[in-house]
């Protein structure tokens, strides 16, 4: 089921992803036309549903692990679950996904060093049964990550009727 969010939804997501901990209070004065109980009845209903989830986020840099990497796996026949499986349970990978293209499986892996990295996805990474290659790739710096992701203007709200988007250049 598609979820639908109204401008004031969108509003309170905004505020919540610039400071997850910003309380109810501060983000009804800040859209100004709304009251603090309606405010946290719309947080509780977000959470709820699944459109958000309220939850840390830690800094792999700030605890010494410097090099991210994508790593794209490709797996033999009949072992993808299982290998996904395994990926997800090794406290280095921060992200498990099935890919199409190339490869099978695309994970994104933490180290504290090119060497750890290396050493991780050769001998890790390489053994897992079913993996059959490997390719990886530095990630030096990003630019978005899934945290900073907002909700798209063009999506129709609550009452399902499109607003104009000539502003941002999008469809009417």
């Amino acid at each position: 089921m598609t979820r639908r969010l109204d401008d004031i939804d969108r509003r309170i997501v905004a505020l919540l992803l610039e400071d997850g901990r910003m309380a109810s209070a501060e983000i009804a004065r800040r859209i100004g036309h709304v009251s603090e109980r309606t405010v946290r009845y719309r947080i509780d209903r977000l959470v709820s549903n699944g459109v958000v989830q309220i939850s840390a986020i830690v800094n792999p840099r700030a605890l010494g692990y410097a090099v991210t990497a994508d790593v794209f796996i490709e797996v033999v026949p009949g072992r993808l679950r299982s290998v996904a499986q395994s990926l997800a349970q090794l406290p280095e990978v921060s992200y498990v996904a099935y890919s199409t293209g190339e490869r099978d499986l695309s994970i994104q892996v933490y180290a504290r060093d090119n060497s750890e990295l290396h050493t991780f996805v050769s001998e890790v990474v390489g053994n897992i049964p079913g993996v059959a290659r490997t390719s990886t790739m530095l990630v030096p710096w990003k630019v978005k990550d899934v945290h900073q992701w907002q909700v798209p203007e063009g999506l129709p709200p609550a009452d399902g009727k499109r607003r104009s988007t000539a502003s941002t250049g999008g469809p009417a």
